[in-house]
């Protein structure tokens, strides 16, 4: 379980973040086609994933612009932004702001992801989104750097993040 806060006030996730080094949980979340995507879907490619509770806040906003500008310059690498949003609207953002270089999924049909990384929030004001986390994963899905991000109303290290890709 991680300790984080929004504005100050207190509220925990499942569990921690799986640890570096280790192989990442596979998963099957959402596209905005309403079919079933998984991590096998991505093998052989480096994939970020961009962890968040709600592309509807700024900061969630923010993040996914982002990864979507420094994800055109990022060779073999998929940006995975994923929320607990509908599909429609992670669509819906990324239309209208022309993000064409981030893959939006959702945790909304069977909530694993969230339980399988850690980052469902248990309680708190958010409590049932998912919190606000970066994780990078190398071309076999070893875990090469995570991040909680401790006050869900800041941006990750972004630089932290990249920087994983190069080593």
């Amino acid at each position: 379980m991680s300790a984080i806060t929004l504005h100050g006030n207190k509220m925990n996730t499942l569990k921690n973040l799986p640890e570096v080094g280790g192989t990442a949980p596979g998963f099957n979340l959402v596209n905005g086609d309403l079919a079933t995507v998984s991590l096998d879907d991505f093998k052989g490619s480096k994939v970020i994933l961009n962890i968040f509770p709600s592309v509807d806040t700024g900061t969630c906003a923010a993040s996914v612009r982002k990864f979507n500008e420094a994800a055109a310059a990022l060779e073999n690498t998929k940006v995975l932004c994923i929320s607990r949003d509908l599909p429609f609207a992670q669509a819906r953002f990324c239309g209208a702001e022309g993000l064409n270089n981030v893959v939006s999924l959702s945790d909304f049909r069977d909530q694993s992801f969230g339980k399988d990384y850690g980052v469902e929030l248990v309680d708190g004001p958010l409590q049932g989104l998912l919190s606000r986390a970066v994780v990078v994963l190398d071309e076999n899905q070893k875990l090469r750097y995570t991040e909680q991000v401790s006050e869900v109303s800041e941006e990750p290290n972004y630089k932290a993040a990249l920087e994983a890709l190069q080593d």
